[in-house]
């Protein structure tokens, strides 16, 4: 196989994760106690500085990598800051492209930054989580961020949130949580028609893969 092409999500797991709601409801009953590290405190700390001095509303990029999808997000909405948070330092450092003024890279780990933002009443007009470790494995499935204990918290943050993967399985999942949470998602196929947001996302559609997105209004 060409080194350019991208192999297809392979899984052991071919139905959604029967034990799904049975984990979110153990998540709703026990509180998340993880202690929050120190450098996720001072990225947060240097996010909440960014974010009050450009005075716009927030566009919050998680899972961002070499920060591609934020740059293009910081151009598509001028008027917005857009915020890309990763927990990679060499992704970061690999930035393609020079960052708008509207835009910043903070590097954390987002089940921290979630929970810090969602303490300090943080809302984010949209919220994009582009394809994500779709950890297939159906043993690791509560390494996907619907089925994490930091869900709920992601879910604070409200705003409109967006998921793109190419393993329809994640989002089907994803919805399925977001309804057991109170929340409607929309999924539909994802047919580009703009410059793809990440490098994944052109290597996948070159590949010819099947691209899924998946939209939540969260109050």
């Amino acid at each position: 196989m060409p080194a350019s092409v991208s192999r297809q999500v392979i899984s052991n797991q071919t139905q959604p994760y029967e034990k799904l709601t049975e984990v979110l409801q153990r998540y709703q009953a026990v509180p998340f106690q993880k202690p929050i590290a120190d450098f996720n405190r001072q990225a947060f700390e240097e996010a909440q500085v960014l974010l009050a001095n450009h005075g716009g509303p927030l566009i919050l990029d998680s899972c961002c990598g070499v920060g591609q999808s934020t740059r293009l997000l910081a151009k598509r909405y001028p008027k917005h800051f857009v915020l890309g948070v990763d927990r990679s330092a060499n992704r970061l450092e690999r930035k393609l492209g020079k960052l708008p003024e509207n835009a910043a890279l903070i590097r954390a780990d987002l089940v921290d930054f979630w929970r810090l933002a969602a303490a300090a009443a943080w809302r984010p007009e949209y919220h994009f989580l582009l394809y994500p470790n779709p950890s297939p494995k159906k043993k690791d499935f509560k390494l996907r961020w619907h089925g994490h204990p930091v869900f709920k918290d992601m879910l604070a943050l409200g705003g409109r949130l967006e998921c793109r993967t190419n393993w329809q399985l994640y989002v089907v999942e994803m919805q399925q949580a977001l309804k057991f949470m109170g929340v409607a998602a929309d999924l539909q196929p994802l047919h580009l028609v703009d410059e793809p947001l990440t490098p994944f996302e052109r290597k996948y559609a070159n590949s010819g893969h099947d691209l899924w997105q998946l939209t939540a209004q969260i109050n």
